[in-house]
């Protein structure tokens, strides 16, 4: 009896000793929610729970017509925006040929008024058209004063632009490209590649950006994360390895995995009401700390996994050079590329840029006549 204990005591001082084991682990992994942009009445569901997507892939449609014609409207505003600014051009050109022939007709009153005035002083030229030379000159130099004024109010508008560039053009642009958004995002797409989960839509539905439609699950890139009793992680460091069963494929099957890190607080620190124990009852709760545990890519391929499932999880407390606050959470590029990024998002003004430059193109002016200021700039009357 005695060298049977004293068996127990010297396995356990060389192996148990050495692990920490824990069936409080499941597996988990990114699930990503899939809402939609815009609001509408859902005319199609294209996809149906457990069914693969690709990144990209339409899930839902929405009714199209209000912001088909949204569009419509914006892209003839911007137009006449365009036709608007030509305009503008169009009157500072003619203002400044107008302001020229005013000083040309200035000119020439102001050489008869000198000429008046000296017939005037030897009889040859009655006082009376001396009188109206002199009131020709000044109301034409009202009128090249009021042209002016008229000319900056215009210039104002388009001065250091083109027709492309002129605020009122970038604006109507702008309005378009919103309406375009409106109208493209009636197609709900997958952010991620995965698996379709909790499919809450159907045909007719009423929704709003804020409403969950479904998530898709991507099963490429998961892990595990244990809860250990907080007095079992005194030795417990990032780079231990880990060994790991599921009930899933039972004992025959084994998982071979890395602690990657400790998370910083126990599970009721993030709780919805965190643990207040500045009162007078308070009790004493061994708490729990998650570890997160990845788990070889190799073997999840042979024997998939899928999330929630619980694991017993045993961690080899080797000898580690690292401080629990040197994890070692790495995501691999090709899960980060897959599950954490999502570009589509970005691709969705590509297609009207073009159709924003046609229409510009289509209502500009091709004579040209819309010249730039003189590089002297206005001369005095």
């Amino acid at each position: 009896m005695l060298g049977l204990v004293a068996f127990g005591v010297l396995f356990w001082a060389l192996f148990l000793r050495n692990w920490v084991v824990t069936n409080d682990a499941y597996v988990t992994g990114n699930v990503a929610p899939v809402k939609s942009q815009v609001a509408g009445t859902v005319v199609e569901v294209c996809v149906e729970e457990t069914e693969r997507v690709e990144k990209g892939q339409t899930l839902v449609r929405l009714d199209g017509l209000k912001s088909w014609v949204a569009l419509r409207k914006a892209e003839a505003d911007l137009a006449a925006a365009v036709r608007r600014v030509e305009n503008l051009f169009s009157q500072v050109s003619r203002l400044r040929h107008r302001i020229e022939e005013e000083k040309a007709a200035l000119g020439r009153y102001r050489y008869d008024l000198g000429l008046y005035r000296g017939g005037t002083a030897t009889g040859v030229i009655s006082e009376q058209q001396s009188v109206d030379a002199q009131w020709k000159v000044q109301e034409t130099e009202q009128a090249i004063a009021a042209l002016e004024a008229e000319l900056r109010g215009n210039e104002a508008l388009v001065q250091g632009t083109t027709v492309e560039t002129n605020p009122l053009v970038l604006q109507a642009a702008q309005a378009v490209r919103d309406a375009w958004l409106d109208w493209y995002r009636r197609n709900v797409p997958s952010p991620v590649t995965g698996y379709v989960a909790r499919r809450t839509v159907q045909p007719g539905d009423q929704i709003t950006p804020e409403k969950l439609l479904m998530t898709v699950v991507p099963l490429d890139y998961i892990w595990v994360v244990a809860n250990f009793r907080e007095r079992e992680l005194g030795r417990m460091r990032p780079g231990q390895p880990v060994v790991l069963k599921s009930d899933l494929y039972g004992w025959g099957v084994r998982y071979h995995g890395v602690v990657e890190g400790l998370e910083p607080g126990s599970g009721s620190v993030f709780s919805l009401l965190p643990p207040d124990n500045a009162t007078g009852n308070y009790v004493h709760i061994v708490e729990r700390v998650p570890v997160r545990i990845r788990l070889d890519p190799k073997e999840l391929e042979r024997h998939p996994l899928v999330l929630g499932l619980t694991m017993v999880t045993s961690v080899h407390l080797t000898r580690v050079d690292r401080s629990i606050r040197s994890p070692i959470t790495e995501v691999p590029r090709k899960a980060r590329e897959a599950d954490y990024e999502s570009k589509i998002y970005l691709q969705e003004l590509t297609a009207i840029e073009g159709r924003i430059r046609k229409i510009i193109e289509a209502n500009r002016n091709r004579k040209g006549d819309a010249p730039a200021p003189p590089a002297g700039g206005r001369s005095g009357p």
